[in-house]
């Protein structure tokens, strides 16, 4: 990944890495594997790798008036839930009907539940090239961090 060779102490975590077994997934009223949703997700696993993240970040960082944005952990929790709609591709293809009927409506869903809360969420445009995307969340991070260097300096 592109930020991790730009910024050293990023660290990703993907959610692709957590589905459950094919066995355990559910299968909608078509015969369709239902992996675009949440429960098909690990959830307790994939939290548990977060914190355990979170914990050796917490010790491997010594916090000193001086830090640099660099040396500020980075995690990014990369998701199966972001894509554009004309632009998904997957080899081999979906089964016909099983974007529309299935992963568009969850994706909707979801995105509806993300703007629901108050986080604030940047939602990247997926017709976009992969270097504007970088340049993007690149930039974005480099001001998020420098606005964090300034809350420690002024605590």
């Amino acid at each position: 990944m592109n930020l991790q060779k730009h910024l050293p102490n990023c660290s990703v975590i993907s959610q692709d890495d957590f589905f459950k077994p094919e066995s355990e997934i559910e299968t909608d009223k078509n015969g369709f594997l239902q992996y675009d949703v949440l429960e098909a997700l690990n959830m307790e696993k994939m939290m548990s790798a977060i914190s355990c993240w979170m914990e050796s970040a917490r010790h491997s960082v010594v916090s000193t008036d001086q830090e640099s944005a660099e040396e500020i952990p980075i995690l990014i929790i990369e998701g199966f839930l972001l894509f554009n709609y004309n632009t998904r591709v997957y080899e081999p293809p979906d089964s016909p009907g099983y974007f529309d009927g299935h992963v568009w409506p969850m994706y909707l869903k979801h995105r509806q539940e993300m703007q629901d809360i108050t986080w604030e969420v940047v939602y990247l445009d997926g017709t976009k090239s992969e270097e504007d995307l970088f340049l993007q969340v690149y930039e974005d991070l480099i001001r998020e961090l420098a606005k964090q260097k300034c809350l420690q300096v002024t605590a």
